[in-house]
Formats: structure tokens, C-alpha cells, sequence
């Protein structure tokens, strides 16, 4: 806590030199899946993006890297100051908009895959093609963190991610030197490909910004040469984009003909190196989920896990590779049928977490990753606790139930939020979200916020679309 705060006074500092105003604000913004912290700091005028990171090595390659891009003109942020003593660097703000939340938004008011994001996509890729071939001319590879180039090792780590962090955390059996050579074999095969361009390794709809029309391309600290087909694959297999098959095959087309400008193709064979290095990324991407779910305990991460298996089986189905990897396949046909991601994929129901909190306590933070939920005041509603008799109940005693059932209050909250929560779970069922919350708070935390938690959690368990989670914060021996 004490460099969190170090960091945040020498962002401060960096960012009252390069702008010459006093900093006014410093907001958190929320991460992803890596350690780096981000903060955006705001001036009378002016804003950036400030980024702490303990990983010298890794800052020294982000900073590199955007010098290098931006000597090519591709559309990255520019960095305004640095102190890499104190792991900081300060960097242009592009906003909040990103791919994905265009994804998002566009499939809301569409109710599909609409013309505006293909053509966004498309300028995507188009933009890609410039990193991957101009990105790498004239570029020091050796700078590049943690390794210089996506060569066997690199694969391997992938691989070896993806039996460690998610076959052995799912419970897959696997017979171990038997996967091993297969995976030194598909190693082997991805490495007689075209490695010459500049892999960006995590291209995926979450690191890509829209500003002022068009997409910036940001956390490339991981790049190096590589395969270009792993950067295609990254983008068109994310997992939560859903990308219909027709629409990934036009965006396929559209980067094969940008890139045959640049540099000579053979489309049969790109094709099969393609589905090779998509094996590789679903595999990796995979491996993440497993750590950050099974490992870490991040639930939300182990809801890509369903997408991840539809475009492992879509895949396994076209699968025309020249390669023998006996073992691997075994694996991964049985991967469908494993129980625990059974019961995983049977949880992608919409989960209606239900909590009854005491504002004396705060409101109830989301650890479900997308920013919480229904948040209702029940202190407008009248207080059995002012009454001795029923001071030492809670709102599950049938004495406060015959209190609230004969008061029109509860009942006024009740049909307001329901409302309220029905109009939401439709919505995000459609959308395809997968975590809802609903929070009720009272003074104490015992009596008006638990029974409506109880009422709302009955109602929804008779909703056969959605899973219920009910907790009392303030009562836990309520919960049992």
C-alpha cells in the first residue's frame, strides 16, 4: 500500500510537469487480468492515463515499443513522462470506449453482429497488418519481455499453461509424456511458419480503444516477433466477442487481402498454420481462465470458460492441420464431458445474487468484476426495531413477516423493485450477462433489508431462467 501511494504522488508529480496544471483528482481505474495498476489524473484542463508497475523489464519494453510505433505513425498512446526508478509512466488518456464495449453496446441496440462493427473490425485488422509488418522493420527484438520472439519456449509456457492451470485445476486426466511430445511436436510444426513480423500476443477486443473514430492499440508490453496468424486468431476467437462464424470468415478474408499487400501469401497454407496458432491461443486463453478462476477464485473468469469449449469444438470440427498429436486430441475431445465444466457451463444460467446489508457498514462491493447492481433503501420503510418485541428478531421471524405484510411500505418497495429486477433479468439474459446483484439495505442490517432479501429470493427461485444466491451480511447465521 505504501508504493501504491508512492506511485500515485510521483503520477501526480510527472503529470503536473508535463501539463503545468495542479492535479485536481486521481480516479482508479479498474484492471484486468494483469498486476499493472491504472489511474487517470485530471487537471484543470487536462487529463492522462498513469500506470504503476513494479516490472522494470516489462515497463522498459512498453516504452520502447510505443517510441517505436509512433516513429511508424500506428495509432498508439502517446507516453508523456516516465520514472522507471519509481515504476511509473504517465500516458495519453483515449477515453473509456473500447472494442468491447462497442461489442457490447451495438449488440444491445442491434440485437446482433451489426454492419458498424464489421467495418469496425475491419479497420481493425487493417491497422493490425501495419503493427505486424511495419511494426517490425528497423525494431531492437531484444528489448521485448520476457522473451525476444514467440520461439519454443514461448509456445511451450502456453501449452504447459493450459495442462497445469486448467486440465489439472478442471480435473482432466492426461497421461503427461504422451501430451508432452505432442506438445513439442506442435511446437515444432507452428515454428516452420512465417516468425518474422511483430506478434502482439494479447490482441483482444478489451485492449483496443476508439477515440475520435478510430481504434489505438494499447498493452502490447508482451509483443514480439512472431507468427502474424496468432494476433488474427487472438482477435477473432476472443471468447466473449461471439463473433458469428459467417462475419469471422468476411473479417478473415478482409486481413488476408490487407496483409497480401504488405507481404506474399499461400491462402492454403496461411489457413493451416491459422488454425494451428487458434489452437494454440484457445488453449492459452484457457490456461488464464483456469488460473484466474480455479486458482485465484475469480469467478468471472470462468465465465469465458463455455465460449472458450464452443470455439474449441468449432474448431476440432475443421481441423485439417498435417500433424499427429494423438494425446492432445484425446484431451480435448474429452472436455465437453468433464463434470466440473459441466457444472460450470450449467451456472452460465444468469445468477441473481441477492444480499441484505447494514448501511452502517457501507454498500456491498461486487466481486463479481462488472460493477454491482440494484442497490434499494429500505430506511423509508417502518422499523419493527423501534418496537421491544421485536428488537432481537430478524426479518425471517414470523412475528417482523406479520409486521411487514400488514404495512403497505414493504409492499410499495417490493412491487417497485421487482419491476425494477424482472425488466434487468431480461435484459441481461439476452445479452448474455451472467451475474446480476440486487442489494437491500436498512439501518441494522436485520429486520427491513432481510426480509425483503428473503421475499425477492422466493420470488426469483419460482424463475427457473435464473440461479438465486441469497447472503445476509449483517446475519450470517441467517445464511444456514
Amino acid at each position: 500500500m505504501e508504493k501504491h501511494s508512492e506511485a500515485i504522488e510521483t503520477l501526480k508529480r510527472l503529470h503536473q510537469q508535463w501539463s503545468q496544471e495542479t492535479v485536481e483528482q486521481v480516479e482508479d481505474i479498474p484492471e484486468s487480468g494483469s498486476n499493472r495498476k491504472y489511474f487517470r489524473l485530471r487537471s484543470s484542463s487536462k487529463t492522462s492515463v498513469g500506470t504503476f508497475n513494479p516490472d522494470r523489464k516489462e515497463n522498459i519494453a512498453f516504452l520502447h515499443l510505443s517510441e517505436h510505433f509512433a516513429q511508424k505513425n500506428l495509432h498508439v498512446p502517446r507516453i508523456y513522462a516516465q520514472d522507471l526508478d519509481a515504476g511509473v509512466y504517465l500516458q495519453e488518456d483515449l477515453g473509456d470506449l473500447s472494442l468491447y464495449d462497442l461489442l457490447l453496446r451495438e449488440r444491445d441496440a442491434s440485437g446482433g453482429f451489426s454492419s458498424k462493427l464489421v467495418e469496425i473490425y475491419k479497420q481493425v485488422l487493417s491497422e493490425l497488418v501495419l503493427f505486424q509488418v511495419q511494426g517490425a522493420e528497423n525494431l531492437d527484438f531484444s528489448i521485448c519481455y520476457p522473451r525476444a520472439a514467440f520461439d519454443m519456449q514461448s509456445i511451450r509456457w502456453d501449452l504447459n499453461y493450459f495442462k497445469y492451470y486448467f486440465l489439472k485445476l478442471a480435473g482432466i486426466p492426461f497421461y503427461e509424456q504422451e501430451l508432452e511430445d505432442d506438445f513439442k511436436n506442435f511446437a515444432s510444426f507452428l515454428l516452420t511458419s512465417n516468425v518474422g513480423c511483430f506478434l502482439y500476443r494479447d490482441l483482444q477486443s478489451r485492449n483496443i480503444m476508439l477515440k475520435d473514430g478510430r481504434p489505438y492499440f494499447i498493452d502490447y508490453q508482451g509483443g514480439r516477433k512472431g507468427a502474424p496468424h496468432y494476433d488474427l486468431a487472438s482477435l477473432l476467437f476472443d471468447a466473449k466477442a461471439e463473433i458469428p462464424e459467417d462475419i469471422r470468415q468476411e473479417l478473415t478474408d478482409h486481413y488476408l487481402e490487407v496483409l497480401s499487400r504488405h507481404i506474399p501469401i499461400d491462402k492454403q497454407r496461411f489457413q493451416q498454420y491459422y488454425q494451428a496458432y487458434t489452437l494454440v491461443r484457445v488453449l492459452q486463453a484457457m490456461g488464464a481462465y483456469g488460473y484466474r478462476g480455479f486458482f485465484e477464485g475469480k469467478a468471472h473468469f470462468l465465465e469465458s470458460i463455455p465460449y472458450a469449449l464452443k470455439n474449441l469444438a468449432r474448431l476440432l470440427e475443421e481441423w485439417a492441420v498435417p500433424l499427429e498429436m494423438p494425446e492432445l486430441m484425446r484431451v480435448l475431445r474429452q472436455l465437453p464431458d468433464s463434470p466440473k465444466l459441466l457444472e460450470i457451463s450449467d451456472a452460465q444460467n444468469l445468477t441473481v445474487e441477492i444480499l441484505s446489508f447494514s448501511y452502517r457498514d457501507g454498500i456491498p462491493t461486487d466481486t463479481a468484476g462488472n460493477g454491482g447492481g440494484f442497490v434499494f433503501d429500505c430506511r423509508w420503510v417502518h422499523n419493527p426495531g423501534r418496537y421491544p418485541e421485536y428488537v432481537l428478531l430478524t426479518g425471517k421471524d414470523p412475528e417482523v413477516v406479520s409486521f411487514f405484510e400488514h404495512r403497505g411500505e414493504m409492499r410499495e418497495l417490493l412491487g417497485h423493485a421487482s419491476a425494477l429486477v424482472d425488466k434487468a433479468i431480461e435484459n441481461y439474459k439476452a445479452r448474455g450477462f451472467r451475474h446480476l446483484q440486487v442489494c437491500f439495505g436498512c439501518t441494522g442490517g436485520r429486520h427491513r433489508s432481510v426480509y425483503a432479501a428473503e421475499r425477492m429470493a422466493e420470488r426469483l427461485l419460482q424463475d427457473k431462467r435464473v440461479r438465486v444466491r441469497l447472503t445476509h451480511l449483517k446475519n450470517p447465521h441467517l445464511n444456514e
